[in-house]
């Protein structure tokens, strides 16, 4: 299995920079079996059935971007540099993991100051990587990150504009409650409130976990083989509860519906014993053609970057040749593509999978 194999081209037209408003008004590609209808999000309750349960991740993104000043006092007297940290994860410590530019201008011990009152002290530096100490800690750190942070855009966004108060309230969905994440789910971004009340009144069920999304979901995969790639690894968790009501759909003859390929990803780690259970912990799960999926029938997820892990998975979902037939559909009709994109509604064969 080659990368070459989850390859395409994307016209650079077709990468959104801003997400449709109001958010359930996002394009939706609804593939099921061979059919492929073209809708809307808001038409996602004419595609389920009483008794589905769509899953949902209820991270919340953390304005994690940051950008600050490091003073040193030299020969020539004070020198400044600007140094842009992007907090990835907290350690057990307390600490945070950091991708750091330029790394190489800060010193182990040096402080950056970043504003309204937040500060860091670069503990070490590891795999290219800085792991920062603040002077902050609880809510206090909560509301001065808050002030002094931007939203964590992906690279595909923020290289083509800055993050702004607008990205505050579109890379977070409406039902967000732990706090911990870097990059948002970004499929469950076109619902809003009225959205998840029309999709309970027909009968359709929701289920919350959680995935503290890192910015590791944006590497690039390096290795032709495919089979030979490292993920990163995210903090997850699924309660007794969601296993409980997940377990109870499957009996009662209902989809799981994860909505995002982070969702997924977490109750498959879930079920790797068989059948689905409470879990907690890191998971660096990898899911590429020849998987076998023990909880998941149907995937609502956005179009994702070629050559990606997230390509690899929907094509372990739907089958490789079928999700190039998806894909191309979705580059003649002029879909917008990644996080601020449309969406699609992916149901396979069986409702489950194909090989």
């Amino acid at each position: 299995m080659k990368l070459s194999d989850f390859d395409f081209d994307l016209p650079e037209t077709l990468i959104a920079t801003r997400p449709a408003r109001p958010r359930p008004s996002a394009r939706l590609l609804v593939a099921q079996g061979e059919t492929i209808t073209d809708a809307r999000v808001y038409d996602l309750g004419r595609y389920l059935r009483p008794g589905d349960r769509l899953v949902l991740n209820n991270t919340k993104v953390i304005p994690a971007r940051l950008s600050g000043l490091r003073r040193r006092d030299s020969a020539q007297g004070e020198t400044e540099a600007r140094i842009e940290a992007t907090l990835l994860d907290a350690t057990p410590e307390g600490d945070w993991r950091a991708m750091i530019k330029p790394l190489k201008k800060l010193r182990t011990g040096e402080v950056v100051r970043f504003g309204a009152g937040l500060e860091a002290t670069l503990l070490d530096k590891e795999d290219g990587q800085g792991v920062l100490r603040f002077n902050l800690s609880g809510e206090d750190f909560d509301a001065a990150l808050n002030a002094a942070g931007a939203m964590p855009l992906p690279p595909y966004i923020a290289s083509k504009r800055a993050a702004d108060d607008r990205d505050r309230d579109d890379y977070q969905t409406v039902f967000a409650k732990e706090t911990g994440a870097v990059a948002a789910p970004t499929a469950s971004l076109h619902f809003d409130d009225d959205l998840l009340a029309k999709l309970a009144a027909q009968g359709v069920a929701f289920t919350e976990v959680t995935l503290h999304v890192g910015a590791g979901t944006f590497l690039p995969v390096k290795v032709e083989d495919v089979t030979t790639h490292r993920m990163h690894a995210e903090w997850g968790e699924v309660g007794e509860a969601a296993a409980a009501e997940i377990t109870a759909t499957k009996a009662a003859g209902g989809r799981i519906i994860p909505v995002g390929t982070t969702a997924l990803r977490l109750i498959e780690s879930a079920a790797r014993g068989g059948a689905i259970s409470a879990w907690r912990g890191e998971t660096d799960i990898f899911i590429y053609p020849g998987f076998e999926f023990r909880v998941t029938d149907a995937l609502m997820t956005n179009f994702h970057l070629p050559k990606s892990t997230l390509m690899m998975l929907v094509s372990a979902l739907m089958g490789p040749d079928r999700i190039k037939d998806i894909y191309t559909h979705a580059i003649q009709n002029e879909y917008r593509f990644f996080s601020y994109g449309d969406s699609s509604l992916l149901v396979p064969h069986d409702g489950r999978r194909t090989e």
